[in-house]
């Protein structure tokens, strides 16, 4: 198995490529810049690795290989390219994006062209899509029809983002400050109000202020479950974070990212609100630690069982992919928990 790994230089693509290492997979490392390819190949510990200097839009960068695991953003102005580029080479296709407006494109302009070329393409391969993702197919599989479903993320600690994760949120901002999308009677919406303005979170007596937030399960749920509204959330403590004014100057002085202490202390709870067609209501719950390392092991398990198949061809959702309670299972040795 031969995985090409997209901006394999970055924070993000490190982690990715130490993964693949880590489980024997072979990979290629692509990028635009040779001195930072090499320097990545040996920070992962892959140094006879191959390496194929290109923009985002060359097949060239990906023919030979069964699969492309792009890190490389921020994903809404190059994202798009590098798919095609993939679906163009006959590679199977995952990103570890998390910008939602991203995804909702792939989904629009991609499918097609995967479907033709017998590839599939997942999106949003991250520590937040795929487990919440699979988790709400099955809490919706619980419940039967189901009227809505509201998710909420918590984020603790970590030592901060990534350069290329503030790179992302400098270019999406607009869409975090707007709330992002929800899905509502059959359609993606804008300039929604808000599912709720508090949630009482696992292990909480309190409840906490919540803000409406752009995650990417609002574009994945509804292609597989039939929910009348679909909307995520985070705290809204993340809202007074992401008001600081990010500059490529300021981006440029932090840091590139957490270190391994700093990921390891980081913890997060991922929690989906269902409510049935007739008024009962189940939650479903994910925890972990380390959002970086953790993306790594699922964009890697990932691509690994597109390529290992079968898997219909398009542009599909976590659940439409992979086996939910399969994988969840898989995650928990990595110290990712669900009820």
């Amino acid at each position: 198995m031969k995985i090409v790994v997209y901006g394999a230089s970055g924070y993000q693509g490190r982690l990715v490529l130490a993964e693949l290492a880590r489980r024997g997979v072979e990979p290629v490392l692509a990028g635009r810049d040779p001195a930072r390819l090499e320097a990545a190949a040996d920070a992962a510990g892959v140094r006879g690795a191959e390496r194929r200097v290109a923009r985002p839009g060359d097949p060239d960068a990906f023919r030979g290989c069964d699969g492309v695991i792009n890190c490389a953003g921020p994903f809404s102005t190059t994202g798009e390219a590098v798919v095609r580029a993939a679906i163009a080479a006959g590679c199977h296709y995952v990103d570890t994006s998390g910008e939602q407006l991203h995804v909702k494109r792939v989904f629009d302009t991609c499918a097609a062209g995967a479907e033709r070329a017998g590839v599939t393409v997942v999106p949003a391969a991250t520590d937040g899509c795929v487990p919440v993702d699979l988790a709400a197919h099955l809490l919706a599989g619980r419940l039967g029809p189901v009227e809505e479903i509201v998710t909420t993320h918590l984020i603790t600690g970590g030592g901060g983002m990534s350069r290329g994760s503030l790179r992302s949120v400098a270019e999406t901002i607009g869409t975090i400050r707007a709330g992002g999308l929800t899905y509502h009677d059959g359609a993606w919406r804008t300039g929604q109000p808000a599912a709720r303005a508090r949630i009482r979170l696992p292990g909480q007596e309190e409840t906490i202020p919540v803000m409406p937030f752009p995650v990417a399960e609002v574009v994945t749920i509804p292609r597989h479950v039939r929910a009348g509204y679909v909307a995520g959330l985070a705290e809204a403590a993340l809202g007074d974070r992401l008001g600081v004014p990010l500059t490529p100057e300021v981006i440029a002085s932090l840091p590139e990212g957490p270190d391994e202490d700093s990921r390891r202390s980081q913890r997060f709870t991922y929690v989906i609100d269902a409510v049935a067609a007739d008024g009962r209501r189940a939650r479903g719950e994910v925890r972990g630690s380390d959002t970086y390392g953790t993306t790594a092991v699922i964009a890697v398990e990932s691509i690994r069982r597109l390529v290992a198949g079968p898997v219909g061809p398009g542009v599909l959702a976590p659940a439409q992919a992979f086996d939910p309670a399969g994988f969840l299972r898989f995650l928990g040795p990595y110290g990712v928990t669900w009820t």
